[in-house]
């Protein structure tokens, strides 16, 4: 495993990092991604810490805080070996304080996803929503708080557009307040809108990204081919209207790349999909997600090699679309590009 700087902080991750949303799962879609209990997920923790993973990601609302539970129970004794990261904002309830990151909320939240990782401190909290009810300023000096009494290391976010986060990070740096250095973001082959505004952003202000779904919402995992139906027991029969949409043309011309890529390397669609995300600018880690130790094992296998450059290029080529405006101008015109060249010149 090797490790990155995450953004411009001084915090060093690994390159892959297990997403935890199938601890404790439940409900119509954490309960589909899997429902791992306290013994399975130390031993995936276990087998991630073998090989050098050292961040396990989650939030409140993955199954209404379980899975921070479990994820608690897995850690219990080893807390100095991991880096524990979670996300709050989004609902945990219909109550009109259940919602946002008002500054009596964030708080709350954030005291309450201690309590359930059994742990007196968080490495990294992410805002999973950005809160349009609540000035970024109450938002990010309540961070401040958290920050100065010692219960939160280092701030993000998740999904945030390009103006909000750069909203956020002006105001840190006018008020001097904690910035955010991570963004959480769905960034995957069939999926590049990241990189139109978010990741130049990212490059600019040094915010590192933390990938999410870097297999398309399960879309790119081998199973899925043109012209034949879903596996039947794939969970996306169920979860696909949760996730990001996929043009399926887009899909099944990526996964024949891939296909062929993967055989040309002896690795498979998986590990090639998540290798090309590593090699990508501003990404710091990469969120791996599994439901059993056969699954952990092979997305770890994505890592300790590198994909050719014609390889490279043939995966870059077929998931280019193009970009919406005001960006277009800048990869098409020599004169725009002249001003601001693209990430990929």
């Amino acid at each position: 495993m090797h490790y990155r700087n995450l953004g411009a902080s001084g915090l060093r991750v690994p390159a892959l990092s297990l997403g935890t949303g199938t601890f404790g799962g439940s409900g119509p879609l954490f309960g589909e991604w899997g429902t791992t209990g306290p013994e399975q997920a130390r031993s995936l923790v276990d087998r991630c810490l073998d090989a050098g993973v050292t961040l396990f990601d989650s939030a409140d609302v993955y199954s209404d805080g379980a899975s921070e539970e479990v994820l608690g129970q897995a850690v219990r004794g080893r807390r100095d070996r991991v880096l524990l990261s979670t996300k709050v904002g989004l609902p945990m309830g219909e109550g009109p304080q259940e919602a946002g990151t008002s500054r009596s909320r964030l708080i709350r939240t954030t005291e309450d996803a201690l309590h359930r990782l059994g742990t007196d401190h968080l490495d990294l909290l992410q805002l999973h929503a950005f809160d349009a009810s609540t000035p970024v300023e109450e938002t990010l000096s309540a961070l401040d708080t958290l920050v100065r009494e010692g219960k939160v290391r280092y701030v993000g976010a998740s999904n945030f557009s390009g103006w909000q986060l750069m909203k956020s990070l002006a105001a840190a740096d006018r008020l001097h307040l904690p910035r955010h250095v991570a963004h959480q973001v769905y960034y995957s082959l069939v999926g590049r809108d990241y990189e139109w505004e978010l990741m130049p952003l990212g490059r600019d202000q040094g915010v590192g990204a933390l990938v999410w779904s870097p297999l398309g919402w399960g879309r790119l995992t081998g199973r899925i081919r043109r012209g034949a139906p879903l596996p039947e027991h794939s969970r996306l029969h169920r979860t696909s209207g949760f996730g990001p949409p996929v043009d399926e043309e887009l899909l099944f011309d990526v996964v024949d790349v891939l296909s062929e890529v993967a055989a040309e390397t002896g690795r498979t669609v998986p590990q090639v999909a998540i290798n090309w995300l590593l090699r990508r600018p501003t990404v710091a880690s990469v969120i791996i997600g599994a439901r059993t130790e056969e699954q952990l094992v092979e997305n770890l296998g994505a890592v300790g090699w590198e994909l050719e450059a014609d390889q490279v290029a043939r995966l870059d080529e077929v998931s280019h679309r193009e970009a919406p405006y005001p960006y277009y101008p800048y990869r098409r015109q020599e004169g725009f590009a002249r001003l601001d060249p693209p990430m990929f010149a």
